[in-house]
């Protein structure tokens, strides 16, 4: 098989491959909720639109009845349970053909990524096309769909995902995923001009990187003891489907002294967990921090002392494994600037704005559902947290250097012209 055939069947695998895991996982959380039961054969293309909301494009509603009524709204939400199959399987693949060069060459390297970049905007597109439904819906007003019925007027909305958007999100999500996929793997090979990022930078990448993922796996053993323990254990399933990673990090943001800020006004089928929802729905702009939580369930205490073993514990591991040695301030900067990013990132996918709104002669119903974090100060909490893993990482590996014991991962090669046998992560 030549070069460039190669390049575009590994695109093709790769974009194919993540849609897949994507699409299980979102009919299985939809279904779950209950989305097969909607009216006139909506299970597709709400898939699909759910599909795209999990790249970050928002899904936009509009409708109307006759002269007498209009709807209009919009969901700004991403599903991450979606968002993080997709990426792993992406970042897998994507990975996988590399593994046998020790270096990679950078045209190489833009081929491939140029190739996935075509693949993904041809699938975006045709789901765009058929993330697009519509169906008649209640108000949730008795006095609102009574008169619908009078006048012939019940509210017809639908839903559509505007191509534009789409591919736009869908690109971005592509480049994130493949530069955390390059920045985080520790076999990967990297471009000559690179290489000296593979022993200083990658090891602190990867372990923020899993130390998001070890909130998701904590977070999936709560969500099953919940569907054991629980009464509404399909509910709770739904939730674990599709929007897991979205409670897990928002608990890892809260955790180290973040706060979100919204409110809920019927929810719009929107999942929450009971003492989320009850902190959104107690005021019109209500801030959600741990303090907060805890005044629903005592055990949001527990969120604090897990944050900091977690972080310092990543910290430490990864000081240890940073090749060459760094000095304890730039450990403890690489850190910093490394944790604010992780956590910018977590509070702009943990954003939700859901809004529907009906008029009909004169009279209004709808819902709302906002939170958004609160940046100017969780970023900055993280850096602090951030300085402080790196600080005494680099305090800890070396003062065990100096007593001659072998740090871990003292022994896992050279760097990235190690050889590449083995499979990538």
């Amino acid at each position: 098989m030549s070069a460039p055939v190669a390049v575009v069947v590994s695109a093709l695998v790769t974009m194919a491959g993540s849609l897949a895991a994507m699409a299980v996982v979102a009919a299985l959380g939809l279904w779950l909720a209950g989305a097969d039961e909607l009216p006139g054969g909506g299970f597709g293309p709400v898939l699909a639109a759910t599909l795209l909301m999990a790249l970050g494009a928002p899904a936009q509603l509009e409708g109307g009845a006759a002269f007498v009524a209009a709807a209009q709204g919009g969901i700004t939400a991403m599903p991450l349970s979606v968002t993080l199959v997709g990426a792993l399987v992406a970042a897998y693949l994507f990975l996988r053909p590399l593994r046998r060069h020790a270096v990679v060459g950078g045209r190489l390297l833009l081929a491939r990524v140029l190739a996935l970049a075509a693949c993904w905007v041809v699938a975006v597109l045709l789901l765009s096309a058929a993330a697009r439904h519509s169906f008649t819906v209640s108000t949730g007003e008795p006095l609102l769909d009574e008169l619908g019925g009078a006048f012939g007027a019940a509210p017809v909305v639908g839903f559509r995902v505007d191509p534009g958007p789409a591919v736009g999100f869908g690109l971005l999500w592509l480049a994130v995923v493949v530069l955390l996929a390059l920045a985080a793997s520790r076999r990967a090979p990297l471009p000559t001009a690179l290489v000296r990022w593979h022993g200083t930078l990658r090891p602190t990448v990867h372990a923020v990187l899993v130390l998001l993922l070890v909130y998701v796996v904590l977070a999936l053993v709560g969500g099953l003891v919940a569907v054991v323990t629980g009464s509404e254990p399909r509910e709770t399933l739904a939730v674990v489907f599709l929007g897991l990673p979205n409670l897990a990090w928002l608990g890892f943001g809260v955790g180290l002294g973040a706060s979100w800020h919204g409110h809920v006004t019927n929810s719009l089928g929107l999942p929450f967990p009971h003492p989320l929802a009850a902190v959104l729905r107690s005021g019109q702009d209500v801030t959600l921090d741990l303090g907060a939580l805890a005044e629903q369930n005592g055990w949001a205490w527990l969120l604090l002392p897990l944050a900091a073993l977690l972080v310092l514990a990543a910290g430490a591991v990864s000081v240890a494994r940073t090749r060459p040695v760094l000095p304890v301030w730039r450990s403890a900067v690489q850190w910093a600037v490394v944790l604010a990013l992780a956590v910018l990132a977590v509070g702009l996918v943990t954003r939700v704005s859901a809004v529907f709104g009906l008029s009909l002669l004169g009279l209004g119903g709808g819902g709302r559902t906002v939170l958004e974090p609160d940046l100017l100060t969780a970023v900055p909490i993280a850096a602090g947290w951030g300085a402080l893993a790196g600080l005494l990482g680099a305090l800890l590996a070396r003062r065990s250097r100096r007593h001659g014991a072998a740090p871990p991962g003292a022994a896992a090669g050279p760097g990235p012209t190690a050889d590449r046998t083995g499979p990538s992560r």
